[in-house]
């Protein structure tokens, strides 16, 4: 599902409708698609019954063009008309020669009529306002809203309400939202979702998402649309197939240095999630005391004991890691890292290449430190960084140099601050912009997690999570999200599409386990871990 700005979409439509592709056709595949998905909602009523709350605009044009659909399977249909004169008006006029009823609000200057049409109502449209709306709401408009809402608070069996590409009242742009919106069971997206559906409070007032197609496929303009949010459709292409003569080595190593005695949790699960992706075989790259506590926790993993000091990996474990290279088909390090000192050197050596590299007498040639970065880069395999690994790659010059590009970065908005030298709030209020500028600075993959977390790529390419929950918004979280990624990238499964795949299956698994345990607040990491199974389920 791609993803627009107003003034983007805007440009398409005008892209379009030179070419030939006219508004009314547009608005025709509009309200078709606003129909059909109505009409799926018909396998829940006993009735069939609609009100349309049709605006000035194309929504409300889109509105009406859905309720003649309607009135042809036999619902019956109703307009309530807001500042939109009937007079001369071919979409009410086709409409009422469909059997609708037309009412117009500056004929019910008390609301009792649209009261009294909401409460017989199976289903309420909202076409008063469209995306190109901004605060302030007017006064005519906000009592329209405010009536409809007071009406349907009043039912104990309240209608479906389906906003026509967004609830009116709603910034398309910023997700401000006029106190008086009214919260839709589903938005009905016109050919992308627009940006600020994906933004507090339009996420939340919004319900669920779902996009129509008007028929903009062949325009240049809407092809160069490079933003998208994920959905099952999109993952399913991504995850790699399982056939049936498979054995371990099919479906790769993934490689995991991780953990200490103060968070041994964290390799734990980004090694259980690694499996649960799909990987043929995890090693687990661990301080020795950190092995005894996850074993029997952990039996189908393979063991490299790596040097510690106080609990937490020593620089000499460099050396031990850099040996597994050449059979992981992915790596992942800095779960449950800790930021000591020693731990920095180990990261430092891991990626400059100083614990393999061969010690020579200097007679004719002296490689360039430039030289041996590259090439120590090109023996790693593909890369993820999390959680301390961050904050420990902050500390080192030039880090995004010493990567095999295209790594995947994975930060929460406090290890991003870290990286980037911005502050947490500067970040969170461009969320998608910072992502695509240090994806793009840096040649790596970021994934900057929490609600909508974004996955940015070097090359322009951005895809949103379309999930803000507060199960996922617990310790350990990430480093399942983490475990899900490597579980992938040793797959094969390319960086960009890895971080999106796993991000989505790590959102899913989320939503999941709150429903399982009916309480966010109870969700604990190893629930998310748990439920991953569940969001794999179908694919």
């Amino acid at each position: 599902m791609k993803l627009v700005t107003v003034a983007e979409m805007r440009a398409i439509e005008q892209e379009a409708d030179a070419n030939g592709l006219t508004y009314a056709n547009m608005m025709e595949n509009a309200g078709h698609g606003l129909a059909q998905e109505i009409e799926v909602l018909s396998y829940n009523l006993e009735d069939q019954e609609v009100l349309a709350l049709v605006g000035p605009g194309n929504n409300g044009g889109d509105a009406l063009v859905a309720l003649v659909h309607l009135a042809a399977d036999e619902w019956r249909v109703r307009a309530y008309l807001v500042r939109r004169n009937p007079a001369g008006d071919p979409l009410v006029e086709r409409l009422q020669k469909a059997g609708g009823e037309i009412l117009s609000a500056a004929d019910d200057p008390d609301f009792e009529k649209l009261s009294a049409f909401i409460g017989t109502a199976d289903v309420v449209v909202d076409g008063l306002l469209g995306t190109g709306f901004k605060l302030p709401l007017k006064p005519e408009m906000a009592k329209v809203l405010d009536a409809t809402n007071e009406a349907i608070a009043s039912l104990e069996w309240p209608p479906y309400v389906v906003a026509v590409d967004c609830p009116s009242g709603l910034d398309c742009d910023s997700g401000e939202a006029a106190p008086e919106v009214i919260p839709a069971s589903l938005t009905v997206c016109m050919a992308a979702i627009k940006c600020g559906l994906l933004q507090l409070p339009a996420f939340d007032l919004a319900g669920e998402l779902r996009v129509v197609e008007i028929g903009l496929d062949d325009e240049k303009s809407w092809q160069a649309i490079r933003h998208e949010v994920a959905d099952d459709e999109i993952v399913a292409e991504i995850l790699p197939d399982r056939p049936s003569d498979s054995y371990k080595g099919t479906f790769g190593t993934a490689l995991v240095a991780a953990g200490s005695l103060s968070y041994p949790g964290a390799a734990l699960l980004a090694g259980k999630a690694a499996y649960r992706a799909g990987a043929g075989l995890v090693q687990m790259a661990v301080p020795a005391p950190v092995q005894a506590m996850m074993a029997s926790s952990l039996p189908e993993a393979i063991w490299s004991f790596l040097p510690h000091e106080m609990g937490a990996i020593a620089a000499g474990g460099a050396e031990i890691v850099s040996k597994n290279f050449e059979r992981a088909t992915a790596f992942l390090v800095g779960p449950g890292l800790g930021t000591e000192e020693p731990t920095a050197k180990f990261i430092e050596q891991l990626l400059k290449g100083k614990a393999s590299a061969k010690k020579t007498v200097g007679i004719g040639f002296v490689h360039k430190s430039s030289e041996t970065k590259d090439e120590n880069a090109a023996s790693m395999p593909p890369m993820v960084v999390d959680a301390d690994g961050l904050r420990l790659l902050a500390k080192i010059e030039k880090w995004n140099e010493l990567l095999p590009a295209p790594a995947i970065l994975t930060p929460h908005p406090g290890e991003m601050a870290a990286l980037t030298g911005l502050d947490k709030d500067e970040i969170q209020k461009d969320r998608l912009g910072i992502a695509l500028k240090f994806a793009a600075e840096w040649g790596h993959v970021v994934v900057l997690k929490g609600a909508f977390t974004v996955i940015a790529s070097p090359d322009g390419r951005a895809t949103l999570i379309p999930v803000a929950h507060p199960a996922l918004a617990r310790a350990g979280s990430g480093d399942v999200l983490a475990g899900l990624i490597v579980g992938l990238r040793a797959q094969g499964v390319e960086a960009y599409e890895s971080a999106v795949a796993g991000a989505w299956i790590h959102a899913q698994a989320g939503l999941l386990a709150a429903e399982k345990i009916g309480s966010s607040a109870s969700v604990l990491a190893g629930d998310i871990l748990e439920a991953i199974p569940d969001a794999l389920n179908g694919f």
